[in-house]
């Protein structure tokens, strides 16, 4: 794992845990947790904070903010 990998935070409401892992691990980490602790169900996810930001900055470079 490189040093230079952004962490992604990774929260877990059910079991009132938070953690970050490296970008390349987030989907392993994600399955592996929401498989051992809650059979499958994906209650474990990215941070929602990160997810509505990132969605923004999506949407702003593709100009979807731009008024018509």
């Amino acid at each position: 794992m490189s040093t230079d990998e952004p962490s992604v935070p990774i929260v877990c409401t059910e079991c009132e845990t938070e953690t970050s892992v490296p970008l390349s691990d987030v989907a392993d980490a994600l399955t592996r947790h929401n498989d051992g602790k809650h059979d499958g169900e994906e209650i474990a996810e990215v941070d929602p904070a990160l997810k509505d930001r990132l969605a923004d900055l999506v949407a702003e470079d593709l100009g979807l903010f731009d008024e018509a």
